[in-house]
């Protein structure tokens, strides 16, 4: 009886304590939807001498950001370029490695942005990119009117906020510096490989050349058996 009435006690929670925990839950769930954002990441295959396009229809006033990074595929580097409905080129890069491009849309309609590798031969590239939309909303309601200070709930929510976009960008930079250092090592194990085995081939060749050049040194010649009849 005494352990069943050590149990009861434990189990409950007094009205300030669950409206605390209701705030703190309801906090949580507002800090999780804001970090929600708008946005495509993609990762494609871009052939030599091909171009590769994606459209997107954007309202007035909208802001996005194209955020662009070559992993593999010869110097890192592709041309870049954007297009608005009108057809008016907004931002041009040529043989960037990588490059961020924040924009605010001034008219409705499809938006374009073209990746090209036509400079290029004979090298295949990996191109990733992020494109998010619009502006990240608040994480909290009525934040940007609120009249008084936030409460140490509040500012605690926003300080994690701000730490896991903080985690969240350093994951995608090192998922693709960490790509692109796995592409270079497959490389330099394939020129290492390729490497030895022509150096093993060249050691047979010459191998079975000197043994053939010193057996031709020990041969004697004998004379034919008809000159040693007659």
């Amino acid at each position: 009886a005494p352990r069943q009435g050590g149990g009861t006690g434990a189990g409950r929670m007094c009205p300030g304590m669950r409206s605390g925990v209701r705030s703190g839950m309801r906090a949580l769930v507002l800090v999780l939807c804001a970090l929600r954002a708008g946005g495509t990441e993609l990762t494609f295959e871009l052939p030599d001498s091909a171009r590769q396009c994606f459209h997107q229809e954007l309202e007035r006033g909208l802001k996005f950001t194209l955020d662009y990074q070559v992993i593999t595929g010869g110097h890192y580097d592709v041309d870049c370029y954007v297009e608005d409905p009108n057809g008016k080129t907004i931002y041009k890069e040529t043989k960037k490695q990588y490059d961020s491009f924040p924009h605010r849309t001034e008219v409705n309609g499809v938006y374009t942005f073209c990746f090209s590798n036509e400079f290029s031969t004979f090298s295949h590239k990996t191109v990733y990119f992020d494109f998010q939309v619009g502006d990240e909303p608040p994480i909290l309601p009525d934040m940007s009117n609120r009249v008084t200070a936030l409460t140490q709930l509040e500012s605690a929510c926003v300080t994690i906020h701000e730490a896991l976009n903080t985690v969240m960008d350093s994951q995608t930079h090192y998922r693709l510096r960490e790509a692109q250092d796995r592409s270079r090592a497959e490389d330099l194990n394939g020129c290492v490989l390729y490497w030895s085995v022509g150096e093993t081939l060249i050691l047979f060749v010459v191998s079975i050349g000197q043994v053939m050049l010193l057996k031709s040194f020990f041969t004697e010649k004998r004379p034919g058996s008809g000159g040693a009849g007659t």
